[in-house]
């Protein structure tokens, strides 16, 4: 593709990926040489519970900006990817989900990477979270490079900047106090010391602070005096301007973050600019919301997790999701999945047609950085699932046999996309579908059109039998003929009465891939209310 094209491309990604080059440009002309330091675009993670569909957004629309940035500059600049774990901070409640969880009462405060890992398999509970952390991402086959907050602080990577931070103290209180309020104004400091008799982050005021020598001096739980260096792992940073000293620290070039940090976002480039960094390009996107319009939380369990997706369509179907309009607040709930599913594979339908110019706008250009596959399945989720309703289908070979019907060609072993899709279809209707069917029955002007369109489907010649086309235009005609006024209504009807819902796939196509003679059986079957 021409530079041009990346140039001028429209998609929130490449947008993203011009700012960086901006950026890029600004230190050029103020002199700032980054000598072989590749970009860093950088992501966050707080390991106190597990990954979820956040961690994955979070990371799949940070490396779509990524590749973006690869492919507008032609792969000249190198870049990385990094996920800083928060493993440095102490762990506030004990997860209720966690075995045993009465036996990390005592260690409540310490830093997550210094509490006992209660499910026996590591170090430390941090240690576990992270570990947790890299399988998450590596199942979805991200490039990242993974660093520990603890190891960081603890291995003198930081320790520059935390000497900068004290000596630069008063500049820092100056950006922090203004943003609390009068009580924490009066106790607060920066400065997080590691107590060196309970092994708790404490959160005190500080007695004193000496910059050259490196220090702070602050009353230990025990009610002692104690003088601490900044450095080693001996103290960590409040997390407003941990987050600006990692930007300075790192060097990252671009992070992305939920509306929830937007009001912070100027006191961490402030604080990252106070101790001599760039603030990187920055980009805030809005938080999922449940069904109610709620904002979805860990805590309430009113969201989906990724292996729920996972359980009922493709992984890329998750990643078309978080593509679309990051920056509008969406419903998160399991009744997106089936549209999504069909949206992704529109996508992918469409590529191969477009342009160049409109290829970089197609969300599977960055689903799959500028290689999309080439399967299109010959029908769509939303009808797989309506065959599994009218062929009251308990696994996905029952559906194979009307898949071959409509497509000879296709087969499990050399479909495999397919054959997910249809395990998908069985597993979805099971769990969401069934439970909330609703058939009723019809009325007098629609009894006599189901009657007729049963007829009229028994006479089908067996050279149309598959030919959806053919099969809606029959069916409209019926439609007409019972003079319906609005043809919507007709096919509502043909839902509500045979298929127990309000809506579904073009009805057409639904007959020819179930049969013109099951679907007369099907609709017998309604007329006799013997689908209740």
């Amino acid at each position: 593709m021409s530079n041009e094209n990346f140039m001028s491309a429209k998609a929130w990604p490449f947008e993203q990926a011009r700012a960086i080059l901006h950026r890029l440009d600004i230190e050029k002309k103020r002199g700032i040489a980054r000598g072989d330091k590749p970009v860093i675009f950088e992501t966050g993670y707080g390991p106190s519970g597990l990954p979820h569909i956040g961690t994955f957004g979070e990371v799949v629309r940070t490396t779509m900006v990524m590749n973006a940035f690869i492919a507008l500059t032609e792969g000249k600049i190198p870049t990385k990817l990094i996920c800083v774990s928060d493993d440095m901070d102490g762990m506030r409640k004990v997860p209720p989900t966690v075995p045993n969880p009465e036996n990390l009462k005592e260690y409540l405060q310490k830093p997550l990477t210094d509490v006992p890992d209660p499910f026996g398999t590591h170090e430390s509970y941090g240690a576990h979270m992270n570990a947790r952390l890299r399988a998450f991402l590596d199942g979805f086959g991200f490039e990242y490079e993974f660093l520990s907050a603890t190891a960081l602080y603890r291995s003198g990577a930081y320790d520059a900047h935390l000497l900068k931070a004290l000596e630069r103290f008063d500049d820092i209180m100056a950006v922090m106090l203004p943003t609390l309020g009068e009580a924490r104004r009066a106790t607060y400091s920066p400065f997080l010391p590691i107590s060196p008799t309970s092994g708790r982050v404490l959160y005190v005021p500080m007695i004193a602070t000496d910059a050259k020598a490196g220090t702070i001096t602050f009353e230990d739980e025990d009610g002692t005096e104690v003088t601490l260096p900044v450095t080693g792992g001996h103290v960590k940073l409040q997390w407003k301007p941990d987050f600006g000293m990692r930007w300075a620290a790192l060097g990252v070039d671009f992070e992305m973050f939920g509306k929830d940090h937007q009001d912070n976002a100027p006191i961490y480039s402030r604080i990252c600019k106070i101790l001599g960094g760039q603030q990187p390009v920055q980009y805030v996107y809005e938080l999922f919301l449940d069904e109610k319009g709620e904002k979805i939380s860990k805590s309430k369990g009113n969201g989906i997790s990724v292996e729920d997706w996972l359980s009922y369509a493709p992984a890329e179907s998750l990643s078309l999701f978080q593509f679309q309009k990051p920056r509008t607040a969406k419903k998160l709930y399991f009744d997106v999945i089936p549209k999504t599913v069909d949206e992704y594979y529109q996508h992918l339908a469409g590529f191969k047609k477009q342009d160049e110019k409109a290829q970089l706008s197609n969300p599977v250009w960055h689903i799959h950085n500028g290689n999309p596959p080439s399967f299109v399945p010959p029908v769509s989720f939303a009808l797989l699932l309506n065959l599994v309703s009218a062929a009251n289908a308990s696994d996905k070979d029952i559906l194979w046999g009307f898949i071959q019907r409509y497509a000879p060609e296709a087969n499990p072993k050399d479909n495999p996309a397919l054959d997910d899709l249809a395990g998908f279809a069985v597993q979805y209707y099971q769990d969401f579908v069934k439970p909330s069917k609703d058939y009723r029955a019809p009325s007098e002007q629609e009894r006599a059109a189901l009657a007729d369109l049963v007829s009229r489907l028994r006479a089908v010649p067996e050279t149309e039998k598959t030919d959806g086309e053919a099969l809606q235009t029959l069916i409209f005609s019926v439609g007409k003929d019972h003079e319906f006024e609005n043809l919507r209504n007709w096919f509502k009807a043909i839902y509500e009465v045979c298929l127990g819902q309000s809506q579904g796939p073009r009805f057409g196509s639904f007959v020819a891939i179930y049969g013109p003679d099951e679907t007369a059986e099907l609709i017998d079957a309604a007329l006799a209310g013997k689908l209740g």
